[in-house]
């Protein structure tokens, strides 16, 4: 029986605990890795990261963009680490952040959650900017293809806080909403029921773990049942400590994404410094 992306995404994290390793080939860290500033150089990258995470956490989020921009080389190099990812076991979010309407966005959600398709992750991350709408048909074909999408609602970058904060006009609000607050009321009812089974549901939102999500307005009850994809751990600032600070009880829905502050230990000791970091999320947490 095939299982949802919630009920993965719940096991991975019982099994493992929040850890999410990002692969993000950086010029810097192939030049570290004696790697080449190529396709070669990224594919060997992202296969040795998948390689030391497997086992070690339950979910690592490849940036796209450090691949695209090898063109189609870059993009076969991608399609390569996915595949391993996958095949290792690990749930793959693929840190695409795109966003657009129609046809376009249907273009997009069949590329990176289609089944069979040579970039098929677990999830991807989309921006609702062109309105929450605009992922209607995305969010309700992630359900039916038991994929997930993470909707950008409170980012860690300083530049987005006046945006997010921002009240929304709405007449048949008493009083605005954040924008933040208002992308994630119009997303997460895709999670319907499992919400309220204590679950994860399908979308989830991305929140900045260096952000106050009460002054965007996501408070706990916004948050029920929703998984919680939040940059900014290790190399940003946010510790382990602060899932339980910043999330509270939200804690346990977080996945707790780190990149540099891994990656920068480099080929040899990666894996011995994802088994620390996931040993060191778990103990926050009590497991």
């Amino acid at each position: 029986m095939t299982t949802s992306f919630g009920q993965r995404l719940r096991a991975a994290m019982d099994e493992h605990g929040p850890l999410c390793v990002g692969i993000d080939p950086h010029a810097a860290l192939l030049e570290q890795w004696g790697l080449g500033q190529d396709a070669g150089g990224v594919r060997s990258f992202g296969l040795a990261v998948v390689e030391a995470a497997a086992g070690r956490a339950g979910i690592v989020k490849p940036q796209v963009s450090f691949f695209e921009r090898f063109g189609s080389r870059g993009f076969a190099a991608l399609e390569d680490v996915l595949a391993a990812a996958r095949g290792a076991g690990l749930i793959v979010i693929a840190d695409a952040k795109r966003g657009d309407i129609g046809s376009t966005m249907a273009g997009y959600t069949s590329a990176w959650l289609g089944s069979g398709s040579p970039l098929e992750a677990d999830a991807v991350t989309v921006s609702p900017y062109l309105g929450p709408d605009s992922l209607r048909d995305t969010l309700t074909s992630a359900v039916r293809a038991q994929k997930g999408v993470f909707v950008l609602a409170a980012t860690s970058n300083p530049e987005a806080a006046a945006l997010q904060t921002a009240r929304t006009v709405d007449v048949a609000a008493t009083e605005g909403q954040t924008v933040a607050q208002r992308v994630a009321r119009d997303v997460t009812w895709v999670n319907g029921s499992a919400a309220f089974d204590g679950g994860l549901g399908p979308v989830g939102l991305v929140i900045g773990a260096t952000v106050d999500r009460l002054e965007m307005g996501l408070d706990d009850d916004v948050l029920t049942g929703t998984p919680i994809l939040a940059p900014g751990f290790g190399a940003q600032g946010a510790t382990p400590e602060d899932l339980l600070v910043r999330f509270g009880a939200a804690a346990r829905n977080v996945l707790a994404s780190e990149s540099r502050s891994i990656l920068t230990a480099g080929p040899d000791r990666i894996a011995v410094t994802i088994d620390e970091r996931a040993a060191r999320y778990r103990e926050v947490l009590g497991g």
